[in-house]
């Protein structure tokens, strides 16, 4: 009976540690639309405003549940994938999609950047099947750093990479062998991918042995370049209008596709499905 108790308390609390990741994606939204209209005293108006609201927030928190459950069935925490990424990513995801961006493809191609290059940092995530197909080491841009890219740009001839949402696109022959054009969709952060040459490809300065040699990997031109072992199978899995998200934790990053109400109108019109 002992033993059986201390079960029960063990799941209370694990229980209790989910709630409490979920509610600061959540808070935001419920002080958004909680809030009545300037200068209402009408209290039919305030019913009818707080009662739509009411509605909105649980679906909602609806949606933040099952961003969480689809975060926890897949595992991404133990990958080093943080659910504020994820979360981010996804957001993009369902924009993209109700914009018709993207093809039937149920692909999410997550670059985190606020990691080291010596760790994987390049995550493909098939969210039908719920899991990770590829979990990569990936080079960002010489000029953006060296261990860490810390600084990025969408200028000609920068030499940085691009925060933002991408749409992949066709397969190419280009000065790298086998490449992947990519259209970048963020306004002011990444729109100039196609003029750039930003595209996904293979280098061998994207290795554990060069990272052995020089303590981190080498960098590209911009690229997010993949190691020569998995990049032709990666650029394989993800062409064809997938969503790629390049993250980073800049302040002056922002981006019309993190729109929650796009996305939770999304959501609800598929039958409060993410996938």
């Amino acid at each position: 009976m002992v033993q059986e108790n201390k079960g029960i308390i063990r799941k209370v609390k694990k229980g209790n540690r989910r709630i409490r990741r979920i509610i600061p994606f959540l808070a935001p939204f419920f002080f958004a639309h909680f809030s009545l209209p300037a200068g209402s005293n009408d209290s039919k108006t305030e019913k009818t405003h707080l009662s739509a609201a009411t509605s909105e927030a649980i679906r909602f928190a609806a949606f933040q549940v099952d961003v969480y459950k689809i975060y926890e069935e897949i595992g991404l925490e133990q990958t080093g994938l943080s659910l504020n990424v994820f979360n981010e990513a996804l957001l993009g995801y369902l924009n993209l999609k109700a914009q018709g961006q993207l093809s039937d493809k149920k692909l999410l191609t997550i670059v985190d950047f606020n990691k080291a290059s010596t760790e994987k940092r390049l995550w493909v995530i098939d969210l039908a099947s719920k899991k990770v197909v590829y979990n990569s080491l990936v080079a960002h841009g010489k000029n953006s750093g060296a261990n860490l890219a810390e600084e990025f740009d969408n200028t000609i001839s920068s030499e940085k990479s691009s925060l933002g949402f991408y749409v992949t696109q066709n397969i190419y022959q280009g000065k790298h062998g086998k490449s992947l054009k990519l259209v970048g969709m963020d306004k002011d952060f990444n729109t100039n991918a196609l003029e750039r040459c930003v595209v996904m490809h293979g280098a061998d300065y994207v290795s554990d042995a060069f990272i052995a040699q020089h303590g981190r990997l080498g960098r590209s031109q911009g690229c997010p370049a993949l190691p020569m072992e998995n990049y032709s199978e990666i650029i394989d899995e993800v062409k064809g209008k997938t969503c790629l998200f390049i993250h980073a934790d800049k302040k002056e990053y922002n981006s019309d596709y993190l729109d929650a109400e796009t996305a939770l109108a999304y959501y609800t019109q598929s039958g409060n499905t993410i996938i």
